[in-house]
């Protein structure tokens, strides 16, 4: 049976997320024995996934729509390396979602016209609610009359790197998302140069996404345009079966 798993200290996971390790970690009582330590931090991990995960699992009925619960972490689940994310989501309204690995979850935007690689455009992306890691796996139709009912494809998937930083030192991405500013660079199938995302009002959520300048090594065509396909089945969103 899958049981949730966070790799021990010190492992992958320490080095990639020292905020959420690092700081649980070190409130442990004093003089309490490291193997009870690396549990009590894993039990606070998991009981703030679960409620990042909250309105998540709120707003859906797993019984009707086929998106993963996440109600358990499997054991691997977690990478050295996080892994990003885009699905092109043809909901209510045709987007694209972005979602960055950060502790457990997938911290995700909504952006409507979906990412351009060209610097001078600059896109809406409106933050949403957590999503469970497996998510990222998903690709598929959920039923009409479900939230977010509609056709979804993974669009692009691979690593990514959080270069932000405050006073010429890096940060975490929960603390780049406190500050308003976030720089990654997205290493994909598709996409592979360097991103801004900067927070433009905080009250309704909404962030601009824009490239970042001199990456020879990003095609100039747009992506979303010439490559609608799949990068897991090589099916484009039309291609799936209508909800």
């Amino acid at each position: 049976m899958d049981r949730e798993y966070v790799e021990p200290i010190p492992g992958g996971y320490r080095n990639r997320a020292p905020v959420e390790f690092d700081l649980l970690f070190s409130r442990c009582p004093v003089g309490t024995p490291s193997p009870l330590c690396e549990n009590y931090t894993k039990r606070i991990f998991f009981m703030k996934r679960n409620a990042q995960l909250k309105t998540y699992r709120d707003k859906r009925n797993f019984a009707a729509t086929p998106e993963p619960s996440g109600q358990r972490l499997k054991q691997g689940a977690i990478n050295a390396t996080p892994l990003f994310v885009i699905q092109k989501h043809a909901a209510r309204r045709l987007h694209y979602d972005v979602r960055l690995e950060n502790a457990g979850v997938l911290k995700s935007w909504a952006v409507p016209k979906g990412p351009s690689v060209r610097p001078e455009d600059k896109r809406l992306a409106v933050m949403t609610e957590d999503h469970p890691l497996d998510y990222r796996h998903f690709e598929g139709t959920i039923p009409r009359g479900e939230y977010g009912g509609g056709r979804m494809i993974v669009w692009d998937e691979g690593s990514y790197r959080n270069l932000t930083m405050e006073k010429s030192r890096f940060i975490t991405l929960d603390k780049a998302i406190e500050k308003g500013k976030i720089v990654i660079w997205l290493e994909g199938k598709k996409l592979r140069c360097g991103w801004i995302l900067t927070l433009m009002n905080r009250e309704k959520k909404e962030w601009l996404l824009i490239r970042m300048k001199g990456n020879p090594d990003q095609p100039k065509d747009q992506p979303v345009v010439t490559r609608p396909e799949s990068v897991l089945s090589g099916r484009t969103i039309e291609e799936l079966a209508a909800p």
